[in-house]
């Protein structure tokens, strides 16, 4: 009776963990010009279609073939892979080949020397059937143990395996997607700086044009010394920026170099950001295509049904656990007769096993698991937000920029217009020398900014590619 009200006691079951509320997600992503049955999505291209130069196709096959940070979220997946695998070997019994040998010296006042010494007395008990005193004991066979799983705990230990190996999977997927975003952007930030290296090159080339016309201008009389000097100052300042430019672009090619995981050498590029037309129009499909297609998502809502499937886990180291053990073999106590058919021994012993009074590591067991799930469904919707919040910010800066890019473009012609009007204004003496420096200072800036505001919008369109949950494929 002592021993069913201890059982029944240890048999307290905590109730199943509660279904968090489900996941409000909005059904359209706000600020998109597309209606909400548009299922069409640059993700669904793959990165090469969506990436069409082929020198960066090339730079991100090497990328995926040599970063290390991919390597590492590879070698993630076998250690999960390997947990799985363990996890499944406590659903079959154990078996272990055995061979031990040992001697026990029993004192004449104990129970085993008393009944040793018993036995040798009776008739039957002759020759090698003598027990001796120090007795050895030796045995070849197999033992085995196996916990029954009637409660479906080791069943759930290997599904909350199979489920972190699957999220692993999904991790690789969003390393992968963040590597090829990755590159495609230090490539396209050298495609800039090349344009900003043209750029400031054809305006050291107009302003050396112009030092040597107000030189001219200055031997007839026309302007003063400090004229030359103001046009040789500027001409100075811009080829400065020349060899700022430069050293960003080597800065650039390591740091590529390194996501592509090798060793600093020359980027082979295409042309410069200067020569490509902005990006149209860009679609991004239903939020639920988002949610299917991101790979971090994906990988959050595995890990979250993972934790929940150790709830279960946990909750069921509170009922009684089934263990068999069983052996078979040869045991004897000489070593002459341990071949012999008579030394042929077996046994199996079955019995149940609940706790009772280490029930306190089992209640913070289960309280900490049930901590960990709702720090993943927490998890889960901040990823979820977050990739919500990345996909307007990315769809968003693709329009404004786009926007701002036809103004700039407008601004670069007025001023260019305005750079000729001044030179020719001030060789037939109605402008001043600083209005054609004003307007040489002008142009330039303003065509670095035009370059830089391409620049943005392909980096967004890039993030929205990323963010929308494209390139692990």
């Amino acid at each position: 009776m002592l021993l069913s009200t201890a059982l029944l006691s240890g048999c307290h079951l905590y109730k199943p963990l509660q279904a968090p509320p489900p996941l409000p997600v909005p059904g359209t992503f706000a600020g998109t010009s597309h209606p909400a049955s548009d299922s069409v999505s640059i993700a669904n291209q793959t990165w090469r279609t969506f990436f069409a130069d082929p020198y960066l196709v090339q730079l991100i096959d090497t990328a995926l073939a040599g970063n290390l940070d991919l390597r590492i979220a590879t070698q993630r997946i076998e250690q999960a892979r390997a947990a799985f695998d363990y996890s499944r070997g406590f659903l079959a019994p154990t078996v272990n080949a055995v061979a031990s040998a040992g001697v026990d010296r029993y004192g004449r006042n104990t129970l085993n020397g008393v009944g040793n010494f018993d036995t040798n007395l009776s008739d039957n008990v002759r020759g090698n059937l003598l027990i001796p005193n120090p007795t050895p004991d030796y045995f070849l066979g197999a033992r085995s143990t196996w916990e029954v799983d009637i409660w479906g705990k080791l069943r759930n230990r290997r599904k909350a395996a199979y489920l972190r190996l699957l999220g692993s999977e999904k991790g690789r997927h969003a390393v992968i997607t963040g590597l090829v975003a990755e590159v495609a952007r230090s490539y396209y930030d050298l495609l800039a700086l090349d344009g900003e290296l043209e750029i400031i090159q054809k305006n050291i080339d107009y302003q050396q044009r112009a030092v040597e016309l107000v030189r001219v201008q200055k031997q007839a009389g026309r302007v003063t010394e400090l004229a030359v000097q103001q046009f040789t100052a500027q001409l100075l300042n811009t080829q400065s920026r020349r060899g700022q430019v430069r050293q960003q672009i080597v800065e650039a090619e390591n740091q590529l170099n390194r996501l592509l995981g090798r060793y600093p050498q020359p980027i082979r590029r295409g042309t410069s950001l200067q020569e490509r037309e902005l990006p149209g129009l860009v679609a991004t499909g239903l939020p639920t295509q988002f949610l299917n297609r991101r790979p971090d998502i994906r990988q959050a809502e595995l890990e979250l049904s993972a934790a929940n499937v150790d709830v279960e886990v946990v909750r069921a180291e509170f009922l009684p656990s089934l263990n068999l053990s069983a052996y078979v073999g040869l045991n004897a106590f000489r070593a002459g007769v341990l071949f012999n058919p008579g030394s042929i021994a077996a046994g199996v012993l079955g019995g149940l096993t609940a706790p009772v009074f280490n029930r306190r590591f089992l209640k913070a067991n289960y309280q900490q698991s049930v901590a960990q799930s709702r720090e993943a469904y927490y998890r889960y919707q901040q990823t979820v937000q977050t990739g919500f919040s990345e996909v307007i910010t990315g769809l968003r800066g693709v329009e404004n920029y786009r926007a701002v890019a036809d103004l700039q473009t407008q601004e670069v012609v007025v001023l260019g217009r305005a750079v000729s009007t001044s030179n020719d204004l001030f060789v037939s003496g109605y402008a001043s020398y600083l209005e054609v420096i004003t307007a040489q200072r002008s142009v330039l800036e303003a065509e670095l900014a035009l370059i830089n505001t391409k620049r943005a919008q392909y980096l967004s369109l890039t993030d929205l590619y990323r963010a929308l949950g494209g390139g692990w494929e």
